[in-house]
């Protein structure tokens, strides 16, 4: 088994790649590493190569003797990579698998932009079967092309992929700075924005926390999913037949209320409050047909979220780069 891992050096890439070397299931597979801006260590059982999906030489290289794909690499809001990115670049793995005598199975990271996260209201929980809306930006119409095309390779060639689609994504203090006042904040919205900028110094101060508000007036609840849920979905996936051409959504059990959130941190923490009033809908992302067909799991709920974030303590040899801003 060899497996071509893009955006090798992101926050999945780096846990999914220490994760599979470290299970027992998976102690004959080997690791490509295709990175592109930064490098992540060659070591026993991981190589690495360098370069854009967008170069279709180089994905034709990158996947000679692959037996597996997991994908990862995409962009954010720069509409200048975004096509090259997302569009072509998954085109051409996408076309080289297809062709490749070793190709077994693809899977890729989708992302609930592809269903408008919580731009959009949704009267019922989220399924797999709910239709794709992008709200604004070129992301997330990146996401719904994505899950599209794979989609479709699968139809058209009978191509074994699988996409797993994910909520925001979490690992160490990220949830704690998601809900910062101040310039660290990490992701959106941006807190400091929307309230008097002496508030949001004082509250940037003091560790106060938004309660966020959806349109109706009552907390907002928001999907997510810690980095290391995500990963032990993508190795249950892996060779699993019931996995066979299957979109499945990977998310906590239950969303996170923003005014569950600020009790919590109230009693466990003394931190106060503030409401923020939006035009965002509370959402449910469905996680029931991954528990069935993958008999996967998640291990975090809200509070072992917050308590991880807030427990979390950085080396001075860890600082906090975010290099993929949510």
């Amino acid at each position: 088994m060899l497996i071509l891992v893009t955006g090798a050096t992101g926050k999945v890439g780096r846990h999914f790649i220490a994760g599979l070397l470290d299970d027992p299931r998976f102690s004959e597979a080997r690791i490509r590493a295709l990175c592109h801006n930064r490098l992540c260590p060659q070591m026993d059982r991981v190589e690495v190569a360098r370069g854009s999906i967008a170069d279709r030489h180089l994905v034709s290289e990158a996947l000679a003797g692959v037996t597996h794909v997991v994908h990862l690499a995409t962009c954010k809001e720069t509409p200048d990579d975004v096509i090259d990115v997302t569009v072509k670049g998954l085109f051409w793995l996408l076309e080289e698998f297809r062709a490749s005598p070793t190709a077994s199975q693809f899977i890729l990271i989708g992302g609930d932009a592809g269903i408008g996260h919580f731009y959009y209201r949704h009267d019922r929980p989220i399924t797999e079967q709910v239709p794709h809306q992008a709200y604004p930006g070129c992301y997330a119409l990146s996401k719904v092309l994505e899950e599209v095309m794979l989609e479709q390779f699968g139809i058209q060639y009978g191509l074994n992929g699988c996409c797993l689609r994910a909520p925001w994504i979490m690992e160490k203090d990220d949830f704690r700075y998601t809900l910062s006042f101040g310039d660290d904040v990490f992701g959106g919205p941006v807190w400091k924005d929307l309230v008097p900028e002496a508030d949001a110094k004082r509250y940037a101060r003091d560790g106060t926390v938004p309660l966020l508000r959806d349109a109706d007036g009552r907390p907002l609840k928001r999907n997510f999913v810690h980095v290391d849920d995500l990963v032990s979905a993508i190795l249950a996936a892996i060779d699993n037949p019931r996995a066979t051409r299957q979109l499945f959504n990977i998310s906590m059990d239950r969303p996170v209320d923003y005014g569950e959130v600020a009790t919590y941190l109230a009693r466990t923490r003394g931190l106060g409050s503030v409401d923020i009033a939006s035009q965002f809908h509370s959402n449910w992302m469905d996680n029931s047909k991954a528990k069935y067909l993958l008999n996967w799991r998640p291990d975090y709920d809200m509070e072992k979220l917050i308590d991880s974030a807030w427990q979390y303590e950085r080396s001075q040899d860890d600082p906090r780069i975010v290099w993929y801003p949510g």
